[in-house]
């Protein structure tokens, strides 16, 4: 969520940045709707502070008056504060319902995107930031898709997952599960030699925790709800392990946070469809491993650029084509304010999958979690929180078949090896 106080004295610049999202005019007014609510909030608040303070003082004062034998007056003033009250009780509760309506209207601003964010309406539109300097493997006219190696080798079954649960659902069975498990114990061993401390969280979060990261409401759609006990079971692993620091202050010498986590991760893909959403491609539950920072604001882009190198280091000891793209502003995510997808190109399928989304949301969740640091002389900020996919298994799995396929069977990376303990399916 945005500072009210940056919206209020720079309105000119997150219009901008909105426009950058592709609002319109008509849009942009919610800008001028939270202002005008946050206006009517101040003048609210210091109308009440002020009969709140005439009111206690004239309470002491009829006391006194009453002890001095000057009833008349005592009782004129004690009539003046119980209307007094009257007034405050009301103020009270028009400021209640304007705080609440403050909220809501912010929590509906995205974040402003970064300078670096290009014009664009959709992922079509977006920069590539990095590309493959090689050329891309032509595996030839006979090369199989994921799915079909999947059923050639028996590694994952998409029709017993459909049975157990549902379209969009997977079963690993045999090497595809020993080779599910090798890439997660690869992934974390990798960034715990880069410093970042593993968590296990939850699984379902309760909702301050989902408005915490930014999940609700925009995202609200995509995530299965567990009515009954009222939590949601989790889109990434970003959402438990940031509210772990969910109304903390940090000292300055605490950063840099540095925390990892694997997960399996559930998502409704509300609306997909067509061939894209064949296999693993796209799917409701999947493995995914993610890296999580807290950092002091001056340093926050230095630390996505370490966060590039740290998924790109990854995707080439798994020997993967990859591309790095810089989103666009109408692809760019509502809680961001900057966010590169690394893509993995599938052979078989000749066409590139995303696997990783690394972020810098500045301050944007930060102020909803209400998570802060002390600078040297003990004044409050709010931090800057990133993320990003380290990596998303249920694509690389598919590009790791298909880019590997031989007539002998599927070749494992060398960097996987040690974890599969075997080299090649088939």
């Amino acid at each position: 969520m945005l500072e009210i106080k940056f919206l209020r004295e720079n309105p000119d610049i997150v219009k901008a940045g909105l426009r950058k999202r592709n609002y319109d005019d008509d849009a942009l007014s919610i800008v001028d709707e939270a202002i005008a609510i946050d206006t009517d909030r101040r003048q609210s608040q210091t109308t009440l502070d002020k009969l709140l303070s005439v009111s206690n003082q004239s309470a002491k004062l009829i006391g006194n008056l009453y002890r001095e034998g000057k009833r008349d007056e005592a009782d004129q003033l004690k009539q003046e504060v119980a209307s007094a009250k009257s007034k405050i009780k009301e103020l009270e509760a028009h400021l209640t319902k304007v705080e609440a309506d403050l909220e809501n209207v912010m929590l509906s601003i995205p974040n402003v995107p970064n300078e670096l964010v290009p014009f664009g309406k959709g992922e079509e539109d977006n920069e590539v930031f990095q590309d493959w300097p090689h050329l891309l493997p032509d595996m030839g006219e006979g090369a199989l898709a994921h799915w079909d190696l999947a059923k050639k080798y028996n590694i994952i079954d998409f029709g017993l997952g459909a049975k157990i649960s549902g379209s969009g659902f997977a079963l690993f069975r045999g090497k595809g599960a020993k080779l599910e498990r090798a890439l997660i114990n690869f992934f974390l061993e990798e960034a715990e030699k880069a410093g970042y401390e593993e968590i296990i969280p939850p699984l379902l979060v309760n909702e301050a925790s989902a408005r915490g990261t930014g999940q609700i409401p925009d995202k609200e759609g995509q995530m299965y709800y567990a009515e009954k006990d009222d939590l949601y079971l989790i889109p990434t692993a970003e959402v438990p392990v940031t509210n772990i620091y969910r109304d903390v202050i940090l000292d300055s010498e605490d950063f840099s946070v540095k925390m990892t986590g694997y997960t399996p991760c559930f998502r409704r893909e509300a609306g997909a469809h067509g061939s894209e959403v064949r296999g693993l491609n796209r799917v409701h539950q999947f493995d995914k491993v993610e890296i999580v920072r807290i950092e002091h604001p001056s340093k926050s882009y230095q630390v996505l650029d370490e966060m590039l190198d740290h998924v790109r280091g990854l995707l080439e000891k798994l020997e993967l084509p990859y591309r790095i793209l810089r989103l666009c502003g109408g692809d760019t995510g509502f809680t961001s304010a900057l966010t590169y997808d690394f893509e993995v190109y599938s052979a078989a399928q000749k066409r590139w999958l995303e696997v990783s989304s690394v972020s810098n949301f500045e301050t944007y969740q930060a102020n909803r979690l209400k998570l802060r640091y002390r600078d040297a002389n003990g004044k409050r900020h709010l931090a800057h929180t990133l993320n990003g996919s380290a990596l998303a298994l249920a694509r690389i799995v598919a590009a790791i078949l298909e880019n590997n396929q031989t007539e002998d069977g599927i070749l494992i990376p060398k960097a996987l090896v040690p974890y599969t303990r075997f080299e090649k399916i088939g």
